[in-house]
């Protein structure tokens, strides 16, 4: 089973850090307090929605012919999309 990495606190839903990394391979341990990047904070539908968008070259037209839908309807689902990450940047919550 694979786990989903949590981005948000379960009890006061402040976004999360990562302070801790493991090599599997020799076992080092890097810890800090890090900052989970941007991508990881959006919801699994619109990092697959960009992933979507990167593999079929950033043309809205191929992806509204592959999902079946109108080239608004794409449009739209990437405008809310660009309007999250600015509220996420907005927030403060990315340093990168």
């Amino acid at each position: 089973m694979r786990y989903k990495l949590p981005v948000h606190c379960p009890s006061c839903e402040t976004a999360l850090q990562v302070s801790g990394l493991t090599c599997p391979q020799c076992h080092t341990v890097v810890s800090g307090n890090y900052d989970i990047p941007l991508f990881l904070r959006l919801t699994p539908e619109e990092q697959e929605f960009i992933m979507q968008f990167v593999q079929s070259s950033g043309s809205l037209k191929e992806m509204a012919a592959q999902l079946g839908n109108s080239y608004p309807t794409v449009r739209n689902r990437l405008d809310d999309i660009i309007d999250h990450i600015q509220h996420l940047q907005s927030a403060g919550h990315d340093h990168s």
